[in-house]
């Protein structure tokens, strides 16, 4: 969604509302450009992101925010080729997004912008779907050409990052399981053991949407649909045995309200 109709899209006061006329329109909607939505919680650092990047005559900018709830949405409705998220926002976090991005738009290829360059981050960011990672201290053409890279399918970190983190993320595409963040993890076990969603959220302080929102992220990383398949995928590991199963007839399905 593009020029003249993303202005009009009432998705937030962060939607960019300036209009593309003649051949800005044209060019905006040619196979070449690459959109791109933005956000980061400081208004000053977003700018000058905003700036750098519009130099660039293949980059257009459709949407900007300052945390991470307006963020997924304007991923949601515009379907951006990119987005380039601060890892620390409130409301959703860069990496919260990243998980729900890749279910809801799969195309959509994340980079993770960050003052933090501990691999533990980037390794998680790459198992939540994010496909670049650029420390914010780098240069302005590390991020351009993070960007590009992104676009055409290939996976992105800054030179000042070590490349086992890319070793670290293709191994895991042939383990399920390595995919899973600590939290989803502890959410597969609970939920394994007959937790119902409503229990697992008391267990862990999180609210009942938060769970609901893992779940659904984990089952798409190790390939099931409903609780019995987790149960079935568990037994299979070895992360449990058949005679650990309590109710598991009676159990709600993983991403139910209950």
């Amino acid at each position: 969604m593009l020029a003249e109709e993303t202005a009009e899209t009432a998705v937030g006061p962060l939607v960019l509302r300036d209009r593309l006329e003649g051949s800005d329109f044209s060019r905006a909607a040619g196979k070449g450009m690459i959109n791109i939505v933005l956000a980061d919680d400081h208004t000053i650092v977003r700018k000058a992101l905003l700036a750098l990047l519009q130099c660039e005559a293949d980059f257009q900018i459709i949407g900007e925010a300052a945390d991470g709830l307006k963020a997924m949405a304007l991923i949601d409705d515009l379907k951006p080729d990119v987005a380039v998220l601060d890892l620390m926002m409130p409301g959703l976090n860069g990496l919260e997004v990243t998980s729900q991005a890749a279910q809801k738009c799969p195309k959509t290829k994340v980079i993770i912008l960050s003052m933090l360059s501990n691999e533990a981050y980037i390794r998680e960011a790459m198992r939540d779907g994010a496909k670049g990672y650029v420390i914010k201290d780098s240069s302005a053409e590390e991020l351009i050409t993070a960007v590009r890279e992104v676009s055409a399918g290939r996976t992105y970190l800054g030179s000042a990052l070590s490349e086992e983190a890319i070793s670290d993320h293709e191994l895991s595409a042939s383990e399920p399981l390595k995919q899973l963040t600590q939290r989803e993890n502890e959410i597969m076990h609970l939920a394994v053991a007959g937790k119902s969603n409503a229990d697992i959220a008391s267990f862990l302080g999180i609210s009942q949407r938060t769970v609901e929102t893992h779940c659904t992220t984990l089952m798409r990383k190790l390939g099931v649909t409903n609780r019995h398949g987790l149960v079935h995928y568990a037994i299979q590991k070895g992360i449990i045995s058949s005679r650990d199963i309590i109710g598991e007839s009676q159990s709600p399905t993983l991403n139910s309200k209950s």
